[in-house]
């Protein structure tokens, strides 16, 4: 007998797809997931497996194992090429996909600005590829220093330059000043480790520009404590692939750009241009409905419901997503049951960030604290949301085995990483 139930199709694995799959389990509607990879990343990690703290499998989850029990779920590895929203059907690379309702929670992707046109000589930090090809490519340059450095001067091969202040930078830059203290004096000892420098640029005159003043001085204090130059109201202008130019003037040579300067929505062709906002963002009401688009919603970091408190749309954060999945769920069920729709609330229950051992901020609604505290929030926090007991439990023992050995024990390069168009030179590393 043919399913008549609703179809509802997800685009998206991130945090706000897995919510509201999870949270339509053993409901009367027929739910497909659909992504380009086969596993959910915990994305706020990535930081720790490109700094040899986790392996990738610590922080990711097959999707169809989270699903395993969900009867009416089923999953598709596909890209997304577009959405027909007159057919009602999404266009993939495996084929057409019908849709009762569509929802699009396809997240962020970076946002270079005006480094579009150099992108790939920035290593970036949003995907496990990523985080792999970054920790590939530090140790690579390691090694490198110790070989024939063919003209390059030992600085620039070790420097290593993050744009960004944001929460992303500041846990790199902690956990890289800790790997040059504390693990690569043990593992590349012939290395002139006081030649390394970490420069760390935001072109605002604070840190954490969403979090308190409070976190902003204290992270400061903190990653100047670790050794990390940080440099405020500094603007990159320009890198090519061998210096950076600030727009002051001064310059920093290094090898090593990583961009974590800020991010932006990304939405799937075939919207209307009128769904769409600056900063890639699609337009949606306070349902999550998007605007003008018939039976299509929008959550997480793609969508942007702009209101008088909230001018350009909700941050760009996890539990924001989290929690308009799980509402998306039951409107979307009172839809199907012909009743009410409710408006979309967000109940801020705080941010955080690490940076290093003992080292975090975290500013509740109510409370802000920093310090040894902060930091075994964080780490509570962080442990208790991957997805998976295994996952929690390695992580765990891994952090707790790194706490008392002060080491990162995970400096494999499994493929050798070039940037694209860079020359091949000669030596290990790039074999």
């Amino acid at each position: 007998m043919k399913n008549t139930s609703p179809k509802i199709v997800i685009v998206g694995a991130g945090f706000g797809g897995i919510e509201l799959a999870k949270a339509l389990r053993n409901r009367p509607v027929e739910v497909l997931l659909v992504d380009r990879n086969n596993y959910h990343n915990f994305q706020p990690l990535m930081y720790q497996v490109a700094t040899g703290g986790l392996e990738p499998g610590s922080i990711a989850y097959p999707i169809r194992r989270i699903f395993r029990s969900h009867k009416n779920v089923n999953c598709r590895m596909a890209e997304v090429l577009g959405v027909e929203v007159q057919g009602n059907f999404l266009k993939t690379s495996i084929g057409d996909i019908p849709y009762d309702y569509l929802v699009i929670a396809t997240g962020s992707q970076n946002n270079f600005f005006n480094f579009e046109p150099i992108k790939d000589q920035l290593l970036t930090l949003k995907s496990i590829p990523d985080a792999l090809n970054l920790r590939s490519y530090l140790f690579q340059n390691l090694e490198k220093a110790l070989a024939d450095r063919q003209g390059e001067s030992l600085e620039e091969i070790i420097n290593v330059a993050i744009v960004g202040g944001g929460p992303a930078g500041l846990e790199l830059a902690g956990a890289l000043s800790e790997m040059k203290k504390y693990v690569l004096p043990k593992d590349f000892p012939e290395l002139d480790l006081s030649k390394m420098n970490i420069n760390l640029y935001e072109a605002a005159p604070k840190l954490l520009s969403a979090m308190s003043g409070e976190a902003s001085a204290k992270s400061l204090q903190y990653l100047q404590e670790m050794g990390v130059n940080v440099f405020l109201n500094a603007k990159v202008s320009q890198y090519d692939g061998r210096c950076v130019q600030l727009a002051d003037g001064t310059s920093f040579l290094t090898d090593t750009l990583i961009w974590t300067a800020g991010v932006k929505g990304s939405p799937i062709p075939g919207l209307p241009p009128d769904a769409l906002i600056g900063g890639g963002r699609i337009a949606v009401d306070g349902f999550n409905r998007i605007l003008g688009v018939p039976n299509c919603f929008a959550i997480g970091d793609v969508a942007a419901h702009v209101s008088d408190e909230n001018p350009k749309g909700l941050p760009m954060l996890a539990p924001v997503a989290q929690q308009q999945g799980r509402h998306l769920a039951k409107n979307l069920m009172c839809l199907t049951a012909q009743r009410p729709l409710v408006p979309f609330v967000f109940k801020n229950k705080g941010v955080m960030a690490t940076i290093g051992r003992k080292r975090a901020v975290v500013d509740l609604p109510r409370l802000k604290f920093q310090g040894s505290f902060a930091w075994l929030v964080w780490m509570f926090v962080h442990i208790f949301s991957l997805v998976g007991f295994r996952n929690k439990l390695m992580a765990f023992i891994d952090w707790f085995t790194n706490y008392f050995s002060y080491d990162r024990p995970l400096g494999l390069i499994i493929r050798p990483y070039r940037r694209s168009g860079e020359k091949s030179k000669e030596g290990p590393w790039t074999k």
